[in-house]
């Protein structure tokens, strides 16, 4: 049994950036570099990057087991299937839900969450719920027994694709807290999901003197971003547009859902 359990969730066929899990960052594979910087959290024991069986994402398995990292394949469309499934051998009291496309992720911040968690005897925490940190920096984190209920009984299309919406529709069945930044910064953008945000991440670490992927936390970019005001309208996209698009689906096919 592992104490704490990240997940990675991560495929090839993104519809706005295809293949920018695999793009450089300081000479490593997006991916890869991420799966370190998460390494660094004290509170995580055990690391799985999650993706799908499907033959496009073949280079990316490749590429995680070449460097070391787990790799679990499952379901392309059920993410919560896939994260599921990828969370039952280890058995862990607590999974992270984190995406392939938050480079930046803070490993502080994954470990301050999991500490909200622990410490209030919830059934979910993140710092997303409402959102206070750049998008880029955000973590999920639930007990595995959450995480089986909502695979057990979440129905629709985006409750299956997005691992959590089950979770926080229904915070009377899953006690919730948040962690919230000193400041809204939520404004800001650090995920990569169309080249331009790739371009900005690269220019932050460039700008920040980062060479190891331990080597900078988000306290260092907020720097960065401050000395350089102009890097604030370099990439400008709504926040959560996978999300929205499904709850679009689902409200022009309800009977899809």
């Amino acid at each position: 049994m592992s104490g704490t359990l990240a997940i990675i969730q991560a495929r090839m066929s993104s519809s706005r950036f295809p293949g920018k899990v695999l793009q450089p960052l300081l000479g490593l594979p997006l991916i890869v570099y991420m799966a370190r910087r998460v390494r660094h959290a004290e509170l995580v024991d055990d690391l799985i990057v999650a993706t799908s069986v499907d033959a496009s994402d073949d280079p990316l398995a490749q590429v995680l087991q070449e460097h070391g990292v787990a790799v679990f394949r499952g379901d392309l469309q059920d993410v919560l299937d896939r994260f599921y499934q990828a969370a039952r051998p280890v058995s862990p009291r607590y999974v992270v839900r984190l995406t392939g496309d938050c480079p930046l992720l803070d490993f502080r911040l994954i470990d301050g969450v999991i500490r909200a968690l622990q410490a209030s005897g919830a059934a979910y925490a993140s710092n997303v719920d409402p959102a206070s940190f750049p998008d880029g920096l955000d973590v999920e984190c639930l007990t595995f027994a959450a995480l089986e209920r909502a695979w057990r009984e979440a129905r629709t299309a985006s409750q299956r694709e997005h691992v959590t919406p089950y979770i926080r529709q229904n915070t009377q069945l899953f006690p919730a807290v948040n962690v919230t930044a000193i400041a809204d910064l939520s404004a800001l953008r650090w995920t990569v999901d169309y080249p331009d945000d790739l371009q900005l991440v690269q220019e932050l670490l460039r700008q920040a003197g980062a060479r190891t992927p331990a080597d900078c936390d988000r306290f260092d970019f907020y720097r960065v971003i401050e000395s350089n005001p102009r890097l604030l309208g370099a990439n400008r996209h709504p926040r959560n547009e996978g999300y929205a698009k499904s709850l679009r689906l689902e409200r022009d096919s309800p009977e899809k859902s």
